[in-house]
């Protein structure tokens, strides 16, 4: 599916959390209330980019009528391995999809399996999928939130994210492990975390 921009997805995430509270769609003054719009003009316009980009299903027009399209039935992408101990490159393609249809899960959520133990006092090993949902605003980022973060010239690596001024720590959940300090100009979350998935099979 095509990815949304920061408006569209917002709100999507709102429509899919009022539905499921409401077992309605909402009006579109609430929609306005809701995103502090003052014009129906952008709502309608947002309404139409998830429609077309196969968010969500709707008569033009007729606010009550939108539906929130299943599109984790197919499942969450995985699109490659991240390093949890050194730093790695992912793939950019989805390899295969993880069938977890019946959670609800944030939307542009996908999957990177974990290859080494850097994150194990975190509780997340190796051959583990951890579940991430794309940052939007790394300015935003609590420091102390597991991110998958790539640092230029190396690769990306699953850690703990801290920020003070200019200066990025990846800190490990392994003593074996040195933490990554680094410019923050030098690093790019790509993801934090949402859960992480385990098969005992």
């Amino acid at each position: 599916m095509e990815r949304l921009t920061e408006a569209q997805q917002e709100l999507y995430e709102w429509l899919t959390e009022y539905i499921r509270s409401h077992q309605h769609s909402p009006s579109i003054r609430q929609m306005m209330q809701a995103m502090n719009l003052k014009s129906p003009a952008p709502i309608q316009s947002r309404l139409e980019h998830l429609r077309v980009k196969g968010y969500i299903e709707w008569n033009e027009g007729k606010a009550r009528t939108i539906r929130i399209l299943a599109s984790l039935k197919q499942g969450i992408p995985i699109l490659g391995a991240i390093a949890a101990g050194g730093l790695i490159e992912p793939f950019s393609d989805t390899v295969e999809n993880l069938d977890i249809s019946n959670l609800a899960l944030p939307p542009q959520t996908y999957a990177l399996r974990v290859t080494g133990d850097s994150m194990i006092e975190d509780l997340i090993a190796e051959g583990d999928l951890v579940l991430l949902r794309p940052v939007l605003e790394p300015s935003q980022l609590k420091n102390g939130t597991i991110v998958a973060a790539r640092v230029d010239g190396h690769g990306t690596t699953l850690k703990r994210f801290y920020r003070q001024g200019d200066r990025v720590t990846l800190k490990p959940a392994n003593p074996r492990y040195n933490p990554i300090e680094v410019n923050a100009i030098h690093v790019q979350v790509q993801g934090s975390l949402v859960a992480v998935w385990r098969s005992y099979n």
